[in-house]
Formats: structure tokens, sequence, C-alpha cells
């Protein structure tokens, strides 16, 4: 597995290149399982906000909704990895404005992201309902 780094700038922008309607659904993809998960997916599954805020990116919404190990193949389906842990298995690394680098999920691309908002706002309606 290859690393990069991208600016904290870079990593802003390609977020807001992802064309969705507010920052609760910009969206990041696991780098074990796959599974393309925002703000309101975390919400969706019964976090707060703030807990929310602390897991994008750096958790997988299987931690907070029970899902086991990630599977030798990846399927979309939530997984509890974090980049927490003793192993370093993610690719994408973040440098903020002090030069200080932090391991992050990769960023979904805008048509996973657009595809996500819609997925969780008709979640949304149907929790109202």
């Amino acid at each position: 597995m290859s690393r990069y780094q991208i600016s904290i700038d870079e990593f802003r922008n390609r977020l807001k290149a992802q064309g969705v309607s507010d920052r609760v659904h910009m969206a990041v993809k696991c780098p074990l399982c796959k599974t393309v998960q925002s703000l309101q997916s975390f919400i969706c599954a019964g976090t707060g906000k703030e807990k929310a805020e602390k897991y994008i990116g750096f958790s997988c919404l299987g931690r907070v909704t029970g899902a086991g190990s990630p599977r030798k193949e990846p399927d979309g389906k939530p997984c509890n990895w974090t980049l927490g842990g003793l192993l370093h298995l993610h690719e994408m690394e973040v440098v903020d404005e002090d030069g200080k680098v932090h391991a992050h999920f990769e960023i979904a691309s805008p048509e996973e992201a657009q595809a996500l908002e819609a997925l969780n706002t008709v979640s949304e309606t149907a929790g109202a309902a």
C-alpha cells in the first residue's frame, strides 16, 4: 500500500468539490472495507453530531453499528476498523497548517458522496415519518 500526503487546503477543496448540499454529507471511504460514509451516516446510525465529528475519517461506521472485522475482500459493508491501532493500513495522510501529519480515510468521489447524500436523505425522511 503506497501512502500519499495532501495539504489541509487540498483536503478541504476535494471535499467541497463533491458537490453535496451540506458539510454533513461530505464523504470519505474506509481504506479496508471501502464503505463510503459521512457525518450524516454516523448521525443516522445513532451518534450525536459531536461524537460523529470524532469518528469521521478515522474510524469506520461499523465501529458504532457493531460490525465485525474487515473481510479479505472489500464488500462495501462497514467494518470495525480504526486508524488508531498498531497497523497502519491507510493510504492518505493530511498535513495540517503546522506541518503535522494525520492519517485519514480517503476522500470519496463526487458521485459516491452524492449517492450517499441521497441515501441518507431518504433514511432521514423515513425516520421522521
